[in-house]
């Protein structure tokens, strides 16, 4: 079942939640959260990024960096920029970005049941980032940023979230990039059916937050006997129905001392190749290659990958035939040769680091589907790297979590 439960949060009041919200801490860089943050001391970045109100030149995993943000947050709690609920509640979070809408419900999940297995992963965690997230909640006594997790939707959870989102919003801005962020806080009297609902759910996928998740249950097994709500952490949780992904692009810096022609010569063994191709896949297996000023379409022979959950992903068919043996990258996630592009940039970056010589090869990838994530996690199998791309971005600072006795 999916223990998700009401919990008391510390929101932004009304006229400061657009000044509040911002993206999410890993999209962005120290030096692009210190421009982003410049002038609005009402960010967030300076409790999830706090170096920004520390000098520039100070390590951003330094012990001063991890104490400003408790520092901060204090002081956000004390002038009123955020409030804490008085009764436990849950709230519904909806994202629209162009003609995409997607709803979610704001919960505190349980340490418990991702430790067990019951919300699952597909990715691996990088040891320094998961021990910079973990300090950074240990010390915040504090989840400030959401999990983003998916189910397979239902539609009695449907009807009860269509509760929620009857009645007026608390929140309903645009941020620059012109998604639309509206925020629901619900009734108490619903969160029993609420969490009724959730509890025919079996498993919970995480989508978008392994570190922080991993870090979550790190902080409690660290608090293990203390008092606070560390068992569990922040989460949006969405139907896996209203899930956008995008393509995550590849780029190659050289072509491992090959030939243009000597390349298209060796792809086609498990290709079928079409020299005058588009830019877009159209379709899974499908992958478009920008190469000497013009795409190619290649298409996956069968035969070519392994009939797996994971072996038949489109970044899992490019590394095993293009990337490894032809092009000679043996780890994406450490050779400096390759590097990745989020759809949400188009096509246009790709043609435009190949033509300024930036990158010598580009590949433009068809989206994971949703189904193909779970099928994954369900066989407890890893995906590649960069394999998802979820866009709208969830901001952070509409909630916190407060798991410190307050």
């Amino acid at each position: 079942m999916a223990l998700l439960k009401p919990f008391r949060g510390a929101r932004p009041n009304k006229t400061k939640a657009q000044r509040v919200a911002a993206p999410p801490y890993d999209v962005v860089s120290s030096a692009e959260a210190r421009a982003y943050a410049k002038g609005n001391p009402d960010c967030f970045f300076r409790v999830s990024r706090p170096e920004v109100d520390l000098a520039a030149d100070v390590d951003e995993h330094a012990e001063a960096v991890y104490q400003k943000g408790k520092e901060n947050l204090a002081a956000m709690l004390g002038d009123g920029t955020l409030t804490v609920d008085r009764e436990p509640r849950f709230y519904v979070y909806r994202q629209r970005m162009g003609d995409h809408q997607q709803v979610g419900l704001v919960a505190a999940a349980s340490v418990d049941e991702y430790d067990r297995g019951q919300i699952k992963k597909h990715e691996l965690t990088r040891a320094d980032k998961e021990d910079d997230r973990t300090r950074h909640i240990d010390v915040l006594g504090a989840n400030d940023e959401p999990v983003f997790l998916t189910y397979r939707a239902r539609p009695d959870i449907d009807a009860a979230i269509a509760q929620v989102t009857s009645s007026a919003p608390e929140h309903d801005f645009t941020t620059d990039d012109g998604i639309g962020h509206t925020f629901w806080v619900a009734d108490p009297k619903a969160s029993p059916s609420i969490a009724s609902a959730f509890a025919q759910v079996k498993v919970l996928y995480i989508a978008d937050g392994h570190h922080r998740s991993a870090a979550a249950s790190r902080v409690a097994k660290l608090r293990a006997g203390q008092p606070g709500e560390h068992g569990a952490f922040l989460a949006v949780v969405f139907p896996h129905d209203q899930l956008k992904i995008l393509p995550y692009n590849r780029l190659v810096r050289d072509l491992n001392g090959r030939s243009v022609a000597d390349l298209l010569e060796k792809l086609a063994d498990p290709f079928d190749v079409q020299r005058n191709g588009q830019a877009h896949p159209e379709k899974l297996h499908q992958l478009c290659m920008y190469l000497a000023d013009r795409w190619v379409t290649l298409e996956a022979k069968a035969g070519s990958y392994p009939e797996t959950p994971t072996g038949q992903l489109d970044v899992s068919i490019l590394q095993a035939n293009v990337l490894q043996p032809l092009l000679g990258i043996g780890d994406p996630r450490k050779d400096p040769r390759i590097d990745f592009v989020g759809g949400i940039r188009g096509t246009k970056e790709l043609e435009k680091r190949v033509d300024s010589g930036q990158a010598r090869v580009a590949f433009s990838m068809f989206p994971t589907r949703v189904e193909q994530m779970m099928a994954i996690a369900d066989a407890n199998e890893i995906m590649p790297p960069k394999s998802t791309w979820f866009e709208p971005k969830l901001r952070s600072g509409l909630v916190v979590h407060l798991f410190d006795p307050r």
